[in-house]
């Protein structure tokens, strides 16, 4: 499968620019996409970060299509992974062929969410999914936001029984449950962290990087964080996770993106426009991350 060896480090699930009448703003989405290329992250475009809930189908294609775009105007050859999972099964199987076409290099596919399924439901799910496309599937759990969680049991069978199920986001926060998914899955299965939080801790059990909040807006000191656990020096590591530890807590004090969005405000990235139901963060909230903004010197 093409590129598997870019899945680790940092994959940024990106934020959605928005103009004023909340349509995408493909100029500003651009600029955004060779910022986080340039500065060594993969995109992620259409992950539930980027608000893809409130994005209609043809909206998600066009994502996508600059994304890809983007990518290739770079020279720097970046893995563009997709979010394409839904609730429908179909209509998962229809956004993942849909960036098969358009020239992703692979689908983040997270659990169905409100339906609920049970284990074996999910393996069918899933599976069906995988047989529909040849593109390489990283799973994505996050049962807080998804209602189900993903048993390391049927990550394990998922793995083994389709060759293109090759890893997965973990947003459980379950440090047990991603440790028997690292003990049960594939020597070669792609373990990502789904926390910033949680990727010092899932990187020491053998995962590979993480699909990153933060590296919305501090790309490089995300690489660089991950770049010392691949390399082996944890104890730097563990002083960048002291370092950037209120920053990924800040950025989770309300309902993701809102929090990021707004930091990425004050640092002139982009607007915190957001679609509703999400809106930016309470002012109280806001004061919080600009004094964790301000403490980092990124503001």
């Amino acid at each position: 499968m093409k590129k598997l060896e870019k899945l680790q480090n940092v994959i940024t699930a990106m934020i959605t620019p928005f103009n004023e009448d909340f349509s995408i703003d493909e100029e500003k989405y651009r600029e955004f996409i060779r910022f986080q290329i340039d500065n060594g992250c993969q995109p992620l475009t259409m992950g539930t970060t980027g608000e893809s809930a409130t994005l209609s189908h043809k909206e998600h294609h066009y994502a996508i299509e600059i994304t890809v775009d983007e990518a290739k105007k770079s020279g720097k050859d970046p893995f563009v992974l997709a979010g394409t999972g839904s609730n429908s099964t179909q209509e998962s199987i229809s956004l993942s062929q849909y960036a098969e076409k358009a020239g992703a290099d692979g689908c983040l596919v997270v659990v169905p969410y409100y339906n609920k399924p049970v284990q074996h439901s999910l393996i069918d799910h899933f599976s069906a999914i995988a047989d529909s496309i040849s593109l390489p599937i990283i799973l994505y759990n996050v049962p807080s936001r998804t209602g189900r969680n993903l048993e390391p049991e049927t990550v394990s069978k998922l793995a083994y029984k389709n060759d293109n199920i090759v890893g997965i986001k973990c947003a459980s926060g379950n440090i047990d449950q991603i440790t028997k998914i690292v003990k049960t899955t594939p020597e070669d299965f792609i373990v990502l962290s789904g926390d910033d939080g949680m990727t010092f801790h899932i990187m020491a059990l053998g995962g590979k990087g993480v699909v990153s909040v933060a590296a919305n807006i501090i790309p490089a000191k995300l690489v660089e964080f991950t770049n010392t656990m691949l390399k082996g020096n944890w104890e730097k590591a563990k002083e960048k996770q002291f370092e950037l530890y209120d920053l990924f807590k800040v950025l989770f004090i309300e309902t993701n993106p809102g929090p990021v969005k707004y930091a990425a405000e004050l640092m002139g990235i982009m607007n915190k426009r957001m679609r509703l139901p999400l809106t930016p963060p309470l002012v109280d909230n806001q004061e919080k991350v600009k004094i964790v903004l301000k403490n980092l010197n990124l503001i």
